[in-house]
């Protein structure tokens, strides 16, 4: 079925349903163009987000980047960044492939139809012209054969008026007859021009017009068919995105699944412990002899200037107290400024640097030195003398660089002694929880350890060997010795425990003991192995149960 042969008579109509469909062509144009702005300000404003949000100092420089939620943020925001980046991509596809496409077809569709339209009015117009001459026609017969009548009518009249003259019955009668000639041409001509008319008018609605009908219909089909492949084109341009951002929204989710607390507390431990040792007991000082009192190393000792001095076991006026403000404090170039285990970490870190900074040095004399060779055998490829200066400056600069890796490795060692020895009697730092408390079991402190040094230096020194291995007391008490108590309680170790000192007992991690004395506040409880054997371990390694 086409247009010609079921909408001969639907001029107005054809011309007012292919003008809709270009406004609609039009309008979905438009409507694509807006939504191409849409989508390129969304994704402003996601860049503007993430520029927002994204870390402004580098990785290497923002100790936060080391946290694995910091990473995975980062993450995220780089995902939704070129998440961004394929909203772009839409709009311009859309932009491209759409708006421009289409509305220049909408442009050629327009003049198209215009070029149809304007033949089909010709065709009216002539049709048209064609009923007027038949009409102009018709009338001049019309008029032509009353005027015959009539002719005939006045000389016939005359013919039997005896009164009438013979030349006037001649003369009306040659006045009939003209009349009657002129008639006959007019019915001759009015006959062709019908004939004519009809066969413009066969013409016009049975070719003419179907075939600018026709035309019109396929431009409208083809009209049709572009703008559903502009339709498609819209899901396409999403389509085409819809990988991209599956990796995107999978990128976001292997962040979110990065997060992992347990390292972030390690990297937090790594990345400010200090390194220094727990500050040792505060020992009681007996103000009621003051003239034979002799102060304890690990007291607070008020000097002869009147100043009060804390002084300890490997410590001195120096000796950190944690929860004290700290003041602001000088950056030295051996970063000792900073606590021991921080401040080896930075040493490695520039020893590191300056080792990649002196082997690109060294590579780059080696390359010097192979050119130089080049040149002096083959002398049109350069002169050597001018590498003279870069070759002297690199050598310069090794030795320079070798001088501070030699600087940074002193300082290394001397602050990884100092980590060493800070470290003291801490064994298994990672594996078991907090060491002991530092005071020993009832009737031992006595004992205690009061070598120290007060020197100016004695803030870096860890405590003394012998401190550590002293006896925890040196009168056991005569409970051994007398008969065997009943236990208490019972309890199960959850650390192991070297007893390696007089007074304390050995236990292996998980061995269940039996409880004969609870902790009187100094941090042992006094315990009796099964194979044997009794005496004082840590409390805190211990999960107590009473009777």
């Amino acid at each position: 079925m086409d247009w010609g042969t079921e909408l001969w008579d639907q001029f107005e109509v054809l011309e007012r349903h292919t003008q809709w469909g270009l406004d609609l062509l039009d309008r979905y144009v438009k409507f694509v163009k807006e939504r191409t702005e849409v989508e390129q300000a969304y994704a402003k404003q996601l860049r503007s987000l993430v520029k927002k949000y994204m870390p402004k100092r580098p990785g290497k420089d923002d100790p936060e980047s080391k946290f694995s939620q910091q990473q995975s943020f980062v993450q995220i925001l780089q995902e939704v960044n070129d998440f961004a980046g394929q909203r772009e991509l839409v709009a311009e596809n859309l932009s491209v492939h759409v708006c421009l496409e289409l509305a220049k077809y909408s442009q050629e569709v327009k003049q198209e139809r215009k070029m149809h339209f304007q033949e089909g009015r010709r065709a009216q117009q002539q049709l048209e012209s064609g009923f007027k001459q038949l009409e102009n026609s018709k009338r001049k017969f019309e008029r032509d054969c009353r005027e015959a009548e009539k002719a005939a009518q006045t000389a016939e009249r005359l013919d039997q008026d005896i009164n009438a003259t013979k030349a006037d019955v001649e003369k009306a009668k040659q006045q009939a007859h003209l009349r009657s000639h002129m008639a006959e041409e007019s019915k001759n001509e009015y006959a062709a021009q019908l004939q004519r008319f009809n066969r413009d008018q066969a013409h016009f609605y049975f070719s003419q017009m179907p075939q600018i009908f026709n035309k019109l219909q396929d431009m409208d089909e083809r009209r049709a068919t572009h703008l559903g492949a502009g339709y498609r084109l819209l899901s396409e341009a999403e389509l085409q995105v819809v990988p991209i951002i599956a990796k995107c929204l999978e990128g976001m989710k292997v962040a979110a699944d990065a997060v992992d607390a347990k390292n972030d507390s390690q990297v937090l431990i790594e990345l400010h412990k200090s390194g220094f040792a727990r500050p040792g007991d505060v020992e009681f000082e007996d103000f009621s002899q003051p003239m034979n009192r002799v102060p304890s190393d690990s007291s607070l000792g008020t000097p002869s200037d009147g100043r009060p001095e804390l002084r300890g076991p490997g410590r001195s006026r120096a000796k950190r107290w944690p929860f004290s403000k700290k003041n602001k404090t000088v950056v030295t170039e051996d970063f000792s400024h900073l606590p021991p285990e921080q401040q080896r970490k930075r040493l490695q870190q520039q020893l590191e640097e300056r080792n990649r900074e002196l082997q690109k040095e060294i590579d780059q004399r080696e390359a010097l030195k192979k050119m130089k060779d080049v040149y002096e055998k083959t002398p049109q490829m350069g002169d050597p003398a001018s590498l003279e200066p870069q070759i002297t400056e690199t050598l310069n600069n090794i030795e320079r660089l070798k001088l501070e890796v030699q600087k940074y490795e002193a300082w290394l060692a001397e602050a990884e002694s100092r980590v060493l020895s800070n470290r003291g009697d801490t064994l298994g730092r990672h594996t078991r929880p907090p060491d002991p408390p530092a005071s020993a079991p009832p009737d031992s402190s006595s004992n205690s350890n009061n070598g120290s040094q007060d020197n100016k230096e004695s803030s870096e020194e860890p405590p003394s060997e012998e401190g550590q291995d002293a006896p925890i007391y040196t009168e056991f008490d005569e409970d051994f010795e007398e008969e065997p108590a009943s236990p208490i309680g019972h309890c199960v170790a959850i650390y192991h425990f070297e007893g390696s000192s007089e007074g304390t007992i050995s236990m292996a991690e998980g061995e269940d003991l039996s409880l004969m004395e609870e902790d009187k506040g100094d941090g042992w409880t006094r315990v009796r192995r099964k194979q044997g054997g009794e005496g004082y371990v840590p409390t805190s390694y211990l999960r107590v149960t009473l009777n």
